[in-house]
């Protein structure tokens, strides 16, 4: 992905809104905080950029994801769902997901709000091919 370029982007696109590296030394997964959930606990929008994510699930949120732009890939409890722009996917609590794209942009609305402490990861792989 080129990352710098992305930054610039968003940084452009949402000024002062917290842009996330995931991880941080190699990020293949960029997030802009759009609507945080430190704002209000019951829901949250981020739109991230994606070259691939590692599996995870969360306890207690609802996720819908929108393809904005590019194709997205949603593996969901190790189904494939493929995403044209303008293409949604909901993803229930406790069910294990992960995405891969080509720097694809899509938005995720998480109900209650996205929080690293609903954000369980699966395994301790770094990526999934």
């Amino acid at each position: 992905m080129n990352n710098k370029k992305i930054i610039k982007e968003l940084k452009k696109k949402y000024p002062g809104k917290k842009i996330i590296l995931n991880p941080p030394e190699n990020p293949t997964e960029i997030i802009c905080e759009i609507d945080p959930t430190s704002k209000h606990p019951e829901k949250s929008v981020a739109l991230a950029i994606i070259g691939k994510s590692r599996p995870h699930y969360h306890k207690k949120s609802t996720e819908i994801y929108e393809a904005v732009r590019g194709t997205l890939t949603v593996y969901k409890n190790s189904r494939k769902h493929i995403l044209q722009e303008g293409q949604k996917i909901t993803i229930e609590p406790n069910v294990v997901h992960y995405a891969k794209g080509n720097e694809s942009w899509f938005l995720t609305h998480s109900t209650p709000g996205w929080t690293f402490e609903d954000h369980i990861i699966v395994d301790n792989s770094p990526l999934i091919s």
